[in-house]
């Protein structure tokens, strides 16, 4: 089986985000969203359902379009409500093809919001809705940072309850709104080496020994500069990063070219790599080098000439179900 841990519902219909449009510009909007299942399936059948058929995949764990939780727009109110909108819909994909996806939450942050507010929505999801994990905005300023590093007992409420329900969480930005940083192409991966190097600084798995972070799309610079970070680490007296945070923090395949999939492969043990491809994401077109698309990522997964038949395995099934335990299909 092949299993996408890193999906997002990118090609939700028009009405949707005709809706957000209101919601932002209108004070006290409460219109109800009406969106049908056929526009949901017409929606899916022409992009992510005929992606997995091509490309070979069998289920996505699937969340809200990452550039869309938008958690610097509006106030905690807005973002509630836009949370449990947007987490609604992706329990009515999740219905409807239940093979196919499984449902990840965007949780309802705002800028110097403490983390308490989002546990009422994780609850609902998880304990109602049957989602198997979270999506966490280690930035929800938009590009600014203005909240305290992961490490920091401000983050706590939330992983608190994380651990009560057995669910990770992605450690995913939103869209920016500082000019300096091209949302995709450098606050996403800014983001994933941020969070990276705050967890080495901190001893955050000591008080939660079984918090479960994803860091997408390859882990940013992390495995480019691995040896960088075990250097830091050395400096700062830390243990050896296998026993520091790999027994916690996992990657995901969202990497857009066969060296940088062979990168991660020889630097990251297989044990922490998940498959994935962001599909219909952040880069959506051909690579004229090789005819097919940057993002059919199980083709550098397939590509690669020293992964073991077992490895692949744990790569493309046996880890998501050990990350995401709540997810179980056989």
């Amino acid at each position: 089986m092949i299993v996408d841990c890193h999906g997002h519902y990118t090609t939700a219909p028009q009405a949707l985000w005709d809706w957000r449009k209101r919601q932002v510009a209108e004070k006290n909007f409460s219109a109800p969203l009406n969106i049908s299942d056929d526009e949901i399936r017409e929606s899916l059948e022409k992009a992510q359902l005929k992606l997995q058929r091509e490309r070979g995949s069998d289920v996505t764990f699937f969340s809200p379009r990452a550039g869309s939780m938008e958690h610097h727009v509006g106030d905690a109110a807005i973002s509630a409500q836009w949370s449990r909108v947007q987490n609604d819909m992706i329990h009515r994909v999740c219905r409807l093809y239940p093979d196919n996806f499984a449902p990840v939450c965007q949780l309802p942050q705002s800028p110097g919001v403490r983390p308490e507010n989002v546990v009422h929505e994780l609850e609902r999801c998880v304990k109602e809705l049957g989602f198997i994990g979270c999506n966490l905005n280690p930035d929800p300023s938009g590009g600014y940072w203005k909240e305290p590093p992961l490490t920091d007992r401000w983050w706590y409420p939330v992983y608190e309850k994380m651990v009560e329900l057995d669910v990770p969480a992605m450690v995913h930005v939103s869209s920016s709104c500082n000019p300096a940083f091209h949302f995709t192409g450098a606050h996403y991966i800014n983001a994933d080496t941020t969070a990276f190097m705050q967890l080495i600084q901190g001893d955050l798995f000591k008080d939660f020994p079984t918090l479960r972070f994803v860091i997408p799309h390859g882990g940013g610079a992390v495995p480019y500069h691995w040896g960088r970070y075990r250097g830091l680490a050395q400096d700062m007296k830390k243990p050896l990063l296998k026993d520091h945070l790999l027994k916690n923090v996992f990657f995901d395949t969202c990497v857009y070219h066969q060296p940088g999939i062979d990168l991660l492969l020889e630097v990251i043990p297989a044990e922490n790599i998940l498959f994935a491809s962001e599909m219909v994401g952040a880069v959506r077109g051909i690579d004229p080098e090789t005819g097919h698309h940057y993002d059919d990522t199980r083709r550098y997964v397939d590509g690669n000439k020293s992964l073991s038949a077992a490895d692949k395995a744990r790569i493309f099934e046996g880890n998501a179900r050990r990350v995401y335990p709540r997810w179980r299909r056989t």
